[in-house]
């Protein structure tokens, strides 16, 4: 699908979930960006930093009506981009919340672009979705089944959500419509479960287990996110680093002490501390230290020419240099994804 020939500063982007690390990072770029005339933070609470050209609404995806005030600000704002970034990366224990604000809140934006002349959707997703599971080929590329939330209702909420954006393209095809599936995020300004797990002096993990992970830097995720709101890009993609590390790897240039619990130990260990609020994730999430979720990024190399600039290894390690500056106190903890 052709872009229509406009300048860019034409164009009105909206922004959900401007209070998380996505999408306050995205609308800091378009800030800075003259190109970008007009630009809608929505969310329950401010960016992070002053903001001068957005214009900010303050609106709770979960509340009744939620659409319907979306309908009013898309229409009188003349919406024509919105990139829906306010899926949450960490798990909480209010569950219901989280529940709310993934699948109806996503509801809610569909609804109010199907009611609109909104002309592009981007969905910030995760490459969590395809599960880690014994049957996973070595790489997953985007047509791979999400079986992600046949334990997690955390993830299975993700999934709700692009499922909710495939049926959005389908019934609406005139809409440029993007998933993007971004591996595990880390980088100097990235605080979320997985990078908490990393920071634990001790990291407890499946005995017989060395499963392999990637990562993909905060700044191409970020780059990615923009050439998606510049260029129409339809369809999945997933975001990852070149290269694979395996967990013993990780834990071993982060300086960490890995400690190897049998799994009919850990689970039941790992889901009474969840519940203590002494684990940042549920027991289910431990799948991800035992089997393999390796994705494919080949596709978004081919089709968006998207390259990363870090390899898995660099991003970690920006990650990890950032942590021990913090470690010492040089610099300020980051904000959560």
């Amino acid at each position: 699908m052709k872009e229509p020939k406009r300048k860019t500063a034409q164009r009105t982007i909206a922004l959900t979930g401007t209070a998380g690390f996505l999408g306050s990072s995205i609308l800091r770029r378009l800030e800075a960006d003259p190109r970008f005339t007009h630009v809608i933070a929505i969310d329950n609470k401010k960016p992070p930093f002053p903001i001068k050209k957005t214009h900010f609404f303050r609106l709770d995806l979960t509340e009744v009506m939620a659409d319907a005030k979306l309908v009013e600000i898309f229409k009188r704002e003349k919406v024509d981009t919105v990139v829906h970034a306010a899926l949450p990366v960490t798990p909480v224990h209010h569950m219901a919340y989280t529940h709310e604000l993934q699948s109806v809140g996503t509801m809610y934006v569909l609804n109010a672009c199907s009611g609109t002349n909104v002309r592009k959707i981007v969905l910030t997703s995760t490459t969590d979705v395809y599960g880690a599971r014994a049957t996973n080929p070595n790489y997953l590329d985007e047509s791979a089944p999400l079986r992600g939330g046949f334990k997690s209702t955390f993830i299975a909420d993700k999934i709700d959500a692009e499922m909710q954006f495939l049926k959005h393209a389908k019934k609406h095809p005139n809409v440029v419509v993007t998933i993007l599936r971004p591996c595990t995020i880390v980088g100097p300004n990235v605080h979320n479960f997985k990078t908490s797990f990393i920071q634990r002096p001790i990291v407890f993990t499946i005995m017989g287990y060395d499963p392999l992970f990637q990562f993909i830097h905060e700044e191409d995720v970020l780059h990615a996110l923009q050439m998606t709101i510049e260029k129409d890009y339809p369809g999945i993609f997933n975001l990852v680093g070149d290269g694979v590390l395996p967990l013993s790897k990780v834990l071993q240039l982060a300086g960490r002490i890995a400690m190897q619990v049998p799994a009919p130990l850990l689970y039941p260990a790992s889901q009474i501390a969840w519940y203590a609020s002494l684990s940042p994730a549920p027991a289910s999430h431990l799948d991800f230290l035992k089997y393999l979720c390796v994705a494919d990024g080949e596709k978004a190399k081919q089709v968006m020419k998207f390259i990363p600039k870090y390899s898995t290894k660099e991003a970690l390690l920006s990650f990890i240099g950032a942590m021990r500056l913090r470690e010492v106190h040089l610099v300020a903890a980051p904000g959560g994804a």
